[in-house]
C-alpha cells in the first residue's frame, strides 16, 4: 500500500511557467486601475452634464483625454487577461483556443474602437 502525501503527488509535475507572469501581470496591472479608476470617476464626472460642445471641448485637453484613454487601455486588457486565464483553467482543447481568440480579438477591437472615438472626440 502506497501512502503519498500531496507534495509527493505533485512532485515531478512540473510548473504552468506562467503563473508568475500572470501574477504580475495582474499585479501591475491592479496597481495602475487603483490609480485610473478614481482619476476617470472624477475626471469623467465633471464632464457629465453639460451640452456636446463642453464635452467636446472638455475632452479636447489633453488630461481628461489621456485618463480616458489609459482606463481604457488598461481597463480592458486587465479583463482581457483575467478571462483569458478563467478560459485556461475551465475550457480545454479547441473550445478553449477559440474562446481565446474571441476574447483577444473582442478586447482589441473594443481597445480600437474606443481610442478612435476618443481621438475623434478630442480633435
Amino acid at each position: 500500500m502506497r501512502y503519498l502525501t500531496d507534495r509527493k503527488r505533485a512532485q515531478g509535475l512540473g510548473s504552468g511557467r506562467s503563473g508568475t507572469h500572470h501574477h504580475w501581470q495582474m499585479l501591475v496591472s491592479s496597481i495602475c486601475l487603483v490609480i485610473l479608476v478614481p482619476l476617470f470617476i472624477f475626471t469623467f464626472g465633471s464632464g457629465l452634464g453639460r451640452d456636446y460642445a463642453d464635452v467636446l471641448a472638455f475632452f479636447s485637453r489633453p488630461f481628461p483625454a489621456i485618463i480616458t484613454g489609459l482606463m481604457l487601455v488598461v481597463g480592458v486588457n486587465h479583463f482581457k487577461n483575467e478571462t483569458l486565464e478563467a478560459i485556461e483553467d475551465y475550457m480545454h482543447g479547441v473550445p478553449e483556443r477559440l474562446a481565446s481568440v474571441a476574447v483577444t480579438a473582442f478586447s482589441y477591437t473594443l481597445i480600437a474602437a474606443g481610442l478612435f472615438a476618443l481621438v475623434k472626440l478630442a480633435l
